[in-house]
């Protein structure tokens, strides 16, 4: 399974943006997928998981309630819907994918599969 991303890019704070992870791959449906995020001069972040079937997902506390985890099977996507953005909320965005579903794995980072990021700018 490969991975891009696409839908970063400048919004105002209190503003909406959509990130599309596409995966190519016959196995796609069988990974859980999720999001990352990196900072300047920081860590690289869990976002949010959603499971193989989009039955579960879960997210970090900084962003419940204003982020939404989806994934569209049928086409091979998984999106991030990210809603009253906050200054920050600006980093490069990673989607990542992993046959792991475990909150633990995810929460941690432990994931095989990573895609290039995109940048998500909030300015205030």
């Amino acid at each position: 399974v490969q991975l891009q991303a696409s839908g970063g890019g400048l919004v105002q704070a209190g503003g909406s943006l959509r990130l599309s992870c596409a995966a190519s791959g016959r196995a796609f449906n069988y990974y859980a997928m999720g999001w990352f995020r990196q900072a300047p001069g920081k860590e690289r972040d869990f976002v949010a998981a959603i499971t193989w079937n989009g039955g579960d997902t879960f997210a970090a506390d900084s962003v419940k309630g204003r982020f939404t985890i989806s994934r569209d099977n049928t086409k091979n996507t998984v999106y991030l819907q990210m809603n009253g953005l906050k200054p920050e909320d600006t980093a490069v965005y990673f989607c990542a994918a992993d046959k792991r579903h475990d909150t633990l794995s995810w929460r941690r980072g432990m994931v095989g599969l990573w895609g290039p990021g995109t940048q998500v700018t909030v300015s205030s």
